[in-house]
């Protein structure tokens, strides 16, 4: 069977296309391991950790025992008490020692014996009073990892059971325990609180502080995709450019391991078999275009990282409004980790800091957002005025933008002329972008560039099938301020080589001339809208 593009649960080299993982495992080893550290991984979901965790156990066999476990199969029953959780683990931890080969591990697993097969009820004093044994006798540096850590819910339990760690932990010159701890999972220890009873302000206090500060990154460079893609093309013989591929992938996804996965495993499996590429050969499908065209595809799937954003935004409110701030307002927030919002929005992997400032973490993140709220608003006077204005703009298969913008100021001029300077600067982009929505629906796609958005502009790129549209959208500062603006889109469309481009600026001054027109900067055209 030849090796696939893997995006359901762990990676496995002789089986799928991957990134290379040996630069990753080396620095955790090196920077954690060997120096005893107790730490934890928590990333957002499906970020690569169970498949991290299983690339480093095979490093370590060398000088370690690693112990691997996984708390998903202890399931909620096993954490009702100390007791059932004490005999759960010693099951779990006996199973691990022994698939670990180790030439000692029958001796060790005889010492939790007895708490499995005993009927009495046991601690975890008790449970960790016999894993201190085993590491004293173990011929190896014992290493232990727990995947999927949070599905300890918000366990008292589980807590205690850290508490116990910790404490033989700052005692281990004395007493013998495990050489390093890694626990893994979505959830930061500290916030495991929030995962069921966000009220439950006694339980604060951390049993886990004693963790180092984890810093690998664990995202991909464009270099690390490129040589994923290098050992594809190693099989397929496509003749594409996969340094610009890769780049061009990680431009949408800023690296989420997920995300560049499913992309390469569209273009791959998916993209051949599309009406639009059908009768191509694979050069043809792998590009830019075709990486655009993927990402359109998986936009309109029903995709479980997806639909875990959408849980987690109605679970916190706060941090949907933060996103909504941040897209919509184009507002720069400042990046504080202690913060709530923030610090949630970066466990799940919603946020990055850019700049000192909170950023959404990738363009797809956006994109994904950005259908979220608009469909949630897909009532509203504006979406409807766009789709029932849609059959105008397109002629002979191609996006009209010039009508695009003509026909928005009409209706802006109509609905929204005596609106006050306040309303505009929050909901006046909201609504072109909700205008325009329903207009490129299943055909195109648009997303915000997160460079160039601030309070006061936003360039929207709309992608329409390949054709790609600069729009900028900014609130009107005079004269003087509208000739830079004018400045930076031109050269902005440079980048893009792009000759035209277009502008839409909400305009506040009472003596203001509306509508829309023509100009030249330099050897670019511009369209300017003004409302």
């Amino acid at each position: 069977m030849r090796r696939y593009f893997n995006t359901e649960g762990s990676c496995i080299p002789e089986k799928h296309y991957m990134v290379p993982l040996d630069d990753r495992v080396r620095k955790i080893k090196e920077r954690y391991v060997d120096r005893g550290s107790y730490f934890i991984i928590n990333r957002g979901r499906q970020y690569g950790k169970t498949t991290t965790l299983r690339a480093l156990a095979r490093y370590l066999e060398q000088g370690y025992m690693v112990v691997s476990m996984d708390f998903q199969k202890i399931g909620a029953a096993g954490f009702r008490d100390e007791s059932t959780f004490s005999k759960a683990f010693a099951k779990m931890f006996s199973g691990a020692v022994e698939r670990s080969g180790m030439a000692d591990g029958e001796a060790l697993c005889a010492v939790l014996a007895p708490l499995i097969t005993d009927v009495p009820a046991i601690g975890l004093i008790e449970l960790f009073e016999r894993l201190s044994r085993i590491c004293a006798m173990a011929s190896r540096p014992i290493v232990m990892m727990i995947d999927e850590v949070d599905s300890a819910t918000n366990n008292q339990v589980f807590l205690d059971f850290l508490a116990m760690l910790r404490s033989y932990y700052l005692e281990r010159e004395d007493l013998p325990i495990f050489h390093s701890v890694i626990l893994a999972g979505v959830y930061d220890i500290k916030n495991l609180k929030l995962k069921l009873r966000p009220e439950a302000e006694h339980k604060y206090n951390s049993p886990w502080n004693i963790a180092a500060e984890f810093k690998v990154d664990m995202s991909f460079s464009p270099t690390q995709i490129e040589r994923m893609l290098e050992s594809y093309e190693q099989e397929h013989h496509t003749g594409a450019d996969m340094r610009t591929v890769a780049e061009e992938i990680y431009q949408y996804t800023s690296g989420y391991p997920y995300l560049v996965s499913v992309i390469c495993k569209t273009m791959d499996e998916d993209l051949p078999e599309d009406p639009r590429y059908v009768d191509q050969d694979p050069q043809g499908i792998w590009g830019k275009a075709g990486v655009a065209y993927a990402v359109d595809l998986l936009l309109k799937r029903n995709l479980t990282l997806f639909d875990s954003m959408v849980r987690q935004l109605d679970q916190y409110p706060d941090l949907r409004e933060m996103l909504e701030d941040i897209l919509y307002c184009g507002k720069r927030i400042v990046f504080s980790p202690g913060e709530r919002s923030t610090n949630l929005g970066i466990m799940f992997g919603f946020l990055k800091e850019q700049d000192g400032r909170v950023a959404i973490a990738n363009r797809i993140f956006e994109m994904v957002l950005l259908n979220m709220f608009i469909a949630q608003e897909s009532r509203s006077d504006a979406f409807s005025r766009g789709d029932s204005d849609r059959s105008q703009f397109v002629k002979n298969g191609r996006l009209d933008m010039d009508l695009v913008l003509r026909k928005f100021v009409e209706y802006f001029q109509e609905i929204y002329s005596e609106k006050d300077e306040r309303f505009l600067e929050v909901y006046g982009r909201k609504l072109f972008l909700l205008y325009l929505k329903p207009i490129i629906n299943g055909t195109g796609n648009y997303y915000l560039e997160a460079q160039t958005r601030d309070a006061r502009r936003t360039d929207v790129v709309v992608d329409y099938l390949g054709e790609q549209f600069i729009v900028e959208l900014k609130i009107w500062r005079g004269n003087e301020y509208n000739e830079r603006g004018e400045a930076q889109l031109a050269g902005y469309l440079d980048l893009y080589r792009k000759e035209k481009g277009y502008m839409l600026s909400f305009n506040f001054n009472k003596k203001k001339k509306t509508g829309v027109k023509e100009i030249r900067v330099g050897d670019k055209v511009i369209v300017e809208a003004v409302v």
